[in-house]
């Protein structure tokens, strides 16, 4: 079944919403922080940012992926920070992560992008072998927070997130 990769709208906020909990309660299964936040909120604004960007993976008729990312404020134009990434459970391992992270990339790359950023759960393994997977690389060992730890994505040939091939 095909996957459609589309920006998403402010009506997709309550099916984002929904997806984020989904996805996150597999890492979190002691309750996800945060609880009693306006969820559908959050998402509308996120989908509303002048300076970001939600993509959603729709198969279906259906969300079962979703994407946020943005330059935040005082980084370098050409650097992107995926803020979010999530499939939804019921379509792990059937290429939708794949899809949505390629049309990200793709986006970057159109975009002027060079390096990509991000923070994944330490205890999220999943996630970090999928990224590891798709060229995303630790930034420093430690680095991040106590539960959470930073990887990059070179979007230059040749460079790895330790710097140029060769070095």
């Amino acid at each position: 079944m095909p996957t459609v990769i589309r920006s998403a709208v402010t009506a997709d906020a309550p099916a984002l919403a929904a997806l984020h909990v989904r996805a996150r309660a597999t890492y979190y299964p002691e309750g996800l922080p945060g609880e009693g936040l306006d969820a559908v909120a959050m998402w509308r604004g996120a989908v509303e940012r002048r300076d970001g960007h939600v993509l959603c993976a729709v198969r279906e008729g259906r969300i079962v992926g979703l994407a946020s990312f943005r330059t935040p404020e005082g980084e370098a134009t050409d650097t992107v920070r995926l803020f979010q990434f999530h499939v939804d459970p019921e379509h792990w391992s059937a290429g939708v992560g794949t899809d949505l992270h390629d049309a990200c990339v793709e986006e970057w790359r159109a975009d002027g992008i060079r390096a990509a950023s991000l923070d994944v759960h330490r205890e999220n393994r999943r996630a970090q072998v999928f990224y590891a997977r798709h060229g995303w690389r630790r930034e420093a060992p430690g680095g991040g927070t106590g539960t959470h730890m930073c990887m990059r994505l070179s979007l230059t040939a040749g460079e790895t997130a330790e710097g140029t091939a060769g070095e």
